[in-house]
């Protein structure tokens, strides 16, 4: 049987060339970055310079990359830092009702500890209002924390307005950039954010280890107390192939932006092809989203039957985030959007990569009509 890999927001496998990087930092080169001996340099050297090639890939200079275990880690500790350390100046924070939940539980998190949160609504497309930005800014905001790009439908948020409506307020502004860098150009001045999240296994690096751009100046208070790592900010021993592996798979990403755009065309295709199906929608804006991302609603059907249909014509896929697959509730997202929540759970994510090809998108093509029309005949929802 074919198989067809299409959830590469969720995670990508490990580029051959990033293992390779990675492989001598477990049992040749092992040395703890802290000590001062060869091998302990050894390891110090090759984490300053995979934290050049991270820093190269989202234009920020190398002193202000934090390493971490996740991109949730980065958001945790942007958003719960800034808050702790601003304090005193303020309790307030903007954030949009579609971020992924390392983020909005952070925000219920501190909610629970005395803060203020305003969550913002978005268009049926998916997109923050920057004017909606600019008028809940109080002289109490702290922090604007909006994501670059959707991980579920995959729009793109207009970073660039609101960055600049942050600077002109002077509030401190974070973006999670988990699912955008690697696929669309990332530069922090550009996009005018003190702080950016990012992660290795979104762009072909290893999991357990993220990064936190930190913009020079910008306060926040550590959430891990330890041996003083990474600038007394993360204190934790450095994961050093995971931070090797995620060098190389930056320095890759930069590399091969320009043909990421080529998965546009992919994605196009699919979209074009699945929208044949009767009673099928698109999810999300229809030019502003992700190159590699196509989200769909089906009429009277749910969501998670499909992906197991499609698991057994050897396809992989999703209904949303990985990260609440076990959750029964209808996306969080689908329903800012204004789906019903019989809608959300009719809905299906494919999310393309370097290794997808026009014959993976034709086979998908072929195989989704007739599970489609399988489970709308057993269906108590079909008409």
């Amino acid at each position: 049987m074919k198989q067809v890999y299409m959830d590469h927001s969720a995670t990508t496998a490990t580029d051959p060339a990033v293992t390779e990087a990675m492989l001598p930092y477990f049992s040749e080169k092992y040395g703890n970055p802290s000590s001062l001996y060869t091998i302990g340099r050894q390891a110090r050297r090759a984490i300053e310079e995979a934290r050049q090639k991270v820093a190269d890939l989202i234009g920020a200079k190398k002193e202000e990359i934090i390493f971490t275990g996740s991109g949730t880690e980065s958001d945790n500790l942007a958003i719960k830092g800034t808050a702790f350390r601003n304090r005193g100046k303020g309790d307030h924070i903007i954030t949009s009702s579609i971020e992924h939940h390392a983020v909005l539980h952070t925000c219920k998190y501190l909610e629970k500890n005395g803060f203020k949160v305003t969550y913002l609504p978005v268009s049926k497309d998916g997109i923050v209002n920057p004017a909606d930005v600019e008028k809940a800014i109080t002289p109490q905001t702290i922090l604007i924390t909006i994501m670059h790009a959707n991980n579920e439908i995959g729009t793109i948020q207009p970073i660039e307005e609101i960055g600049k409506i942050a600077k002109e307020k002077q509030v401190t502004f974070h973006t999670d950039a988990v699912q955008t860098a690697g696929k669309i150009p990332v530069n922090v001045d550009a996009l005018g954010v003190s702080m950016l999240s990012i992660s290795a296994h979104k762009i072909y690096g290893p999991k357990g280890v993220g990064a936190l751009y930190l913009r020079k100046g910008t306060p926040i208070e550590p959430q891990l107390h330890g041996g003083g790592h990474e600038r007394n900010i993360r204190s934790s021993t450095e994961n050093v192939p995971g931070i090797v592996g995620f060098g190389k798979a930056s320095e890759l990403a930069k590399e091969r932006l320009p043909r990421e755009s080529d998965l546009a065309v992919l994605r196009d295709s699919l979209i074009k092809g699945i929208l044949e199906i009767g009673d099928s929608y698109l999810n999300g804006h229809p030019t502003k989203r992700l190159p590699n991302n196509a989200n769909f609603r089906f009429s009277f059907i749910e969501g998670e039957s499909m992906i197991l249909n499609l698991d057994m014509n050897g396809v992989a896929a999703s209904t949303g985030s990985a990260c609440s697959s076990t959750s029964l509730e209808p996306s969080h997202v689908l329903m800012a959007i204004g789906l019903r929540p019989e809608e959300a759970h009719g809905s299906l994510r494919l999310t393309l990569g370097r290794e997808n090809t026009q014959e993976d998108v034709d086979y998908v093509i072929s195989v989704l009509p007739g599970i489609v029309n399988k489970l709308r005949m057993i269906s108590p929802l079909s008409r």
